[in-house]
This record gives structure tokens, sequence and C-alpha cells, in this order.
């Protein structure tokens, strides 16, 4: 059985400078991949019934897809990368290679929405790039994440996170014996960063729902009587009479009322 559990997260000075460059790493790969994406789909989109007498003839190449911009991360890893707006240098070295293969997921899922939908056949909104407040979360997953150990008490928990090391963060729900972490997800919110344990215990069986197909032996029908001192009918004859737990009660409240007033009126 997987399930998930939230916590705050209580990291060290150095601890959040590396987080928040994460983030910021993770942010720019998204909308780099985003922008390759649109690029390609300007150019080589056109209508099914007409083609433009003067159009831009493109340098072939294939679909941008979750596998060829997956290619590109040991390439950017070599050395730093700057983004033109800002100058500013970014080592795609210090990310996990699980956390940005992560954001290449993410981007594919968002651009599937937009142009095939989901199973129903709805279609999303055009993905937007995300500033700096709008991408607020990352995931670790992979080896060299673990439980660490507890404190004294149980009131903190220790996660050791590659590249990071071990983060210390406040245990209000105690996890179940047995209980394997799998995935962490970081969060930034208003008041600090919270993580997401991904957790799985195979002691707990998978739930399997039986399927019951409806007949005349298995089914009930009510209907709301509302006549007399019943308010509800089955199919087998059974009238439910109504409790009426207002009605009864209704001099208790009054007198209750009463009694409450009377005391602030003193006071």
């Amino acid at each position: 059985m997987k399930y998930t559990y939230q916590y705050k997260a209580l990291p060290s000075t150095d601890q959040k400078l590396e987080i928040n460059l994460w983030l910021r790493i993770c942010q720019y790969w998204y909308n780099r991949q985003l922008g390759e994406r649109f690029d390609w789909w300007e150019r080589n989109r056109t209508s099914v019934n007409s083609c433009p007498l003067v159009c831009h003839l493109p340098e072939l190449r294939d679909r941008p897809n979750y596998y060829s911009q997956k290619k590109l991360l040991p390439g950017l890893k070599k050395g730093k990368v700057t983004v033109e707006w800002s100058g500013y240098d970014l080592d795609f070295s210090r990310v996990p290679a699980n956390t940005l293969q992560q954001v290449c997921k993410r981007v594919d899922k968002a651009f599937d929405r937009f142009i095939y939908g989901d199973n129903n056949g709805n279609r999303s909104g055009k993905p937007r790039f995300k500033s700096q407040p709008r991408y607020r979360s990352f995931i670790v997953e992979g080896a060299g994440l673990t439980l660490h150990s507890c404190s004294t008490g149980g009131k903190f928990l220790y996660l050791k996170i590659p590249k990071i090391g071990l983060l210390k963060i406040r245990s209000h729900r105690h996890l179940p014996d047995g209980a394997i972490l799998k995935q962490v997800q970081f969060i930034k919110k208003s008041d600090g960063w919270f993580v997401n344990l991904k957790l799985d215990d195979p002691t707990v069986p998978g739930i399997t729902p039986d399927v019951i197909v409806p007949n005349w032996e298995n089914s009930l029908g009510m209907d709301a009587v509302l006549h007399q001192e019943y308010y509800l009918a089955t199919s087998l004859g059974v009238k439910l009479p109504s409790a009426k737990f207002l009605r009864r009660n209704q001099s208790k409240l009054a007198k209750i009322s009463k009694k409450k007033n009377a005391r602030t009126s003193r006071q």
C-alpha cells in the first residue's frame, strides 16, 4: 500500500541555499523544455485543409519528447549554463539526475494534456512558463534516499538526502513500522519548506474491490415518505420513523439559551 505524509522541514542555512538553488535550476530546466516544444510546435504546425503560401521552412528535426530532452542532461552537466536574460550561471551537476528527469516528466504530461487531453477527451489549457512564485516544488528519489533516524522522544525525524545530507523534519505524525521511503517531494510555501514522503508499506494489502452486478436480489429501493411519523420507506415494505431530534430538544435549547444570556448580562 502506498501513501503520502506531509511534514514541516527544518533545514539549516546551508541546506536552504542548496535547496533554493535546486528549485531555481528545475524552474529554468522546465521553462527551457517548454520553450523548445513551443518553438517546434509553431514552426511545424500546419492546418489539415490548408497550407499558407508564404511560410517558414524550418530545419528538419524530430519532435521534442521526454526521451530526446532527457538525453540533453549529460551535456548540460559538463559545464555551467548561463541564463540569457539574467546572466546567472547554473550548475546542473549539483542537482541529482532523477530530480531533473522528473522535471522532464512534468513537462511531458503538461504538454500532452494540452494537445491530446485526458482519457475523456478534455484538453487542458496551454502550459505557461513558470515564474519563481509559480514553480514551488521538485522531487528527489532513487538511491541514497533513506529514513536515517529519529530524535529522543520522536519529535523530529532525519532524512538522508543525496548531496544535501541529513535533513531535519518535525514529526507530528508517527510513521508506521515497516514503511519504505520511495520518494520525497520538496514544496516551498509562505511559511517555509515542507516535504511529502511517499511511503510503501508491503504489510498492508492493496484494496481490490469486487465488482458487484446490480440485480433485483441485491438491490434496495428507498423513497422519502414525509407523512405523519414516517420519513423513509424501502422496497421491502419497511417504514422508518422520524427521529425529530430538534423538535424533541427544542425546549432544552431554549432553557440553555436563557442561562447563557443571563451569564453574559451579569458579566
